[in-house]
């Protein structure tokens, strides 16, 4: 910047922008950049996405086949065999400190592909040896590359079974009996959750956390760890706030849960029939740091679901209080003799699980949110700590416990919340920023507002249990989805549905911006020019769901009102306008909107 203001400012055009990039060579920052942008690049290019909204029973065209095959073998992971056993077990890829994005090649040719999906027979693809990148028979590389086209043929003849979802839904409308099977995502759990249609069911609860999870999850919490000191001068959290939520325990086989052991310091133990039963201290000596301390929100389905982890989390975080160990290499230890010594009982102390009260769910973050009753952002974090004050354990099933809470909040300076679907991310529902936005709003609060408090995201479906921060998945989404004008144009084609997930979405913009303070106004501005001021949407939107446009055009000049969003008064003109024209046309029961032109006056 210094360059550039030596040579006028940015108003000097040309010679500020040759001053500048002077200065970045001479510095050697112009090929860190350059590498930097090729790595986001790659990873945005490479970023799956979900293709509109899934029609029960239809089979696959065969672009989304394709789709399929190539996201399930480009990483190399297929050959982890069983993927969804909680038992299995895998190496994880890497360790995450390189920022590189790793695209392993497909174990079998572009050829290969297109006979595969023309249904050529299994002997006949095999016995195919025209193309070079084949590999020679005999090798290992031919048994892998055999392996792979095999495995291939038989995921498409089972996605092309997805006709059975229909038969399935009339044989439980009959009170007859559907076939069980697990239930999963084929790019993580592999084959076996196929074909759909069936009686899905899940895991054995007592088998959590999976060896798996377990791998995945002590490499999370490392790094996370990592990314805190890089950040913070080389200090270490006392205390992590992880989200351990129940469907996201049951299909990575309890990656959160692994988080929260590998923070604290402790590993499962099991018995012979794999069964755990207990969650064991690793000696300090072994760890090789102090403990961290850790504050786990629960949501009602995994409070629910799995009471005997909640068990065996309670008795853990008691131990790790009570262990004879310097308080300096014990958070846990330590912030448990603060809460005594202000005269609170052991079980107050010792409590870290949190949740709604019994038989409740949910922050109620979103319904204040979408109802947009709210005036400052604080009364939201408010809302979350309210909601969360319960704690459970062995002794108490959701005891109201705010000072414990707020002792916790504010010793907490990391989040980390694991999402397990490609589907559905930070920006697709309204219970992310419900939750681990509205948990950072409200610690942030409880500590004067430094900002401090920061927040990754462990993806369960990538490679790699590389945690990100959430700042930058938040922008890798909006790219990849709402903003991507081939998501946009998919769910938009999916009719009323279709438009009522865009307007979704544009609400999670706003509790987003509410919570965690991202307002970034290229989001804005490139969602108000895609779904709103772009007339052939615009009206594929109003014919498709007038009332999911009208919200649409509404959180834009929400935003604009709550401070988010500063557009050109042009375009707030334009939005104020069509969402009148919304308005007037929904009344009188018309898809019709009126659309002033530039060159009218605006009265």
């Amino acid at each position: 910047m210094a360059a550039i203001e030596a040579a006028g400012g940015v108003g000097e055009g040309e010679k500020a922008m040759e001053a500048g990039a002077a200065y970045m060579a001479k510095e050697d920052l112009l090929a860190g950049y350059c590498e930097n942008l090729k790595v986001y690049l790659a990873e945005l290019e490479m970023r799956l996405f979900s293709s509109g909204l899934h029609v029960l029973g239809r089979a696959p065209s065969d672009e989304s086949m394709r789709a399929y095959l190539t996201a399930y073998f480009e990483d190399g992971s297929w050959q982890q065999g069983d993927k969804s056993s909680t038992d299995a077990t895998i190496e994880v890829q890497g360790d995450g400190a390189s920022e590189k994005v790793d695209v392993a090649e497909m174990p079998f040719p572009e050829s290969v592909l297109a006979m595969i999906l023309q249904a050529t027979p299994e002997p006949d693809v095999l016995m195919f040896k025209d193309d070079p990148a084949i590999p020679v028979q005999g090798t290992k590389e031919y048994s892998v590359y055999q392996k792979a086209v095999r495995e291939a043929i038989n995921i498409r003849s089972l996605l092309l079974r997805n006709t059975e979802e229909l038969d399935g839904v009339v044989r439980a409308l009959n009170g007859e009996f559907v076939p069980p099977a697990p239930g999963g995502d084929l790019l993580r759990d592999g084959s076996g959750v196929l074909p759909t249609g069936r009686n899905i069911h899940a895991l054995d609860p007592y088998r959590l956390p999976s060896k798996v999870a377990m791998s995945r999850g002590r490499a999370a919490a490392g790094l996370t760890l990592e990314m805190h000191k890089k950040d913070n001068e080389g200090e270490l959290p006392e205390t992590v706030a992880v989200n351990l939520w129940g469907l996201e325990a049951i299909k990575t086989r309890g990656e959160s849960v692994a988080i929260v052991l590998a923070l604290i310091g402790a590993e499962p133990v099991m018995e012979a029939t794999g069964r755990v039963v207990r969650y064991e201290l690793i000696p300090l000596e072994e760890l090789g740091r102090p403990r961290v301390d850790v504050l786990a929100s629960l949501s009602g389905i995994f409070r629910d679901s799995f009471a005997n982890v909640v068990e065996l989390l309670d008795d853990l975080f008691v131990r790790a209080a009570q262990v004879d160990e310097p308080i300096e290499m014990n958070y846990i230890r330590k912030h448990f003799l603060e809460l005594q010594a202000e005269g609170e009982s052991v079980e107050a102390s010792t409590a870290r699980i949190f949740s709604n009260p019994p038989g409740e769910f949910g922050s109620m973050v979103n319904e204040r949110v979408s109802d947009g009753s709210w005036e400052d952002e604080g009364e939201l974090g408010e809302t979350w700590a309210s909601r969360n004050s319960f704690s459970f354990g062995r002794e108490g099933k959701g005891v109201p416990r705010r000072k414990t809470l707020d002792a916790l909040m504010k010793t907490t300076t990391q989040v980390v919340q694991c999402i397990d679907s490609v589907e559905y991310g930070l920006t697709d529902i309204q219970e992310y920023y419900a939750n681990t936005g509205a948990m950072v709003r409200a610690m942030d609060d409880i500590q004067g507002g430094a900002g401090k408090v920061q927040a990754t995201v462990v993806e369960g479906f990538a490679r790699e249990a590389r945690p990100k921060k959430l700042n930058d998945v938040l922008r890798l989404e909006y790219r990849s989805k709402l903003l991507n004008p081939k998501w946009a144009d998919e769910m938009v084609s999916q009719g009323s549905g279709g438009a009522f997930e865009v307007s979704q979405r544009m609400t999670a913009m706003i509790g987003w911006g509410a919570t965690t303070k991202f307002k970034e106004k290229w989001v804005f501005d490139q969602s108000a020019e895609t779904y709103a001021l772009d007339p052939v949407m615009a009206k594929r939107l109003m014919d498709a769901n007038p009332e999911a446009f009208k919200n649409i055009v509404g959180r834009l000049l929400e935003a604009t009102n709550r401070g988010m969003w500063e557009p050109s008064p042009d375009v707030l003109a334009q939005l104020q306008d069509l969402y009148s024209d919304i308005d007037d046309a929904i009344e009188v029961g018309t898809s019709t909107i009126r659309r002033p032109t530039k060159d009218e006056d605006r009265k």
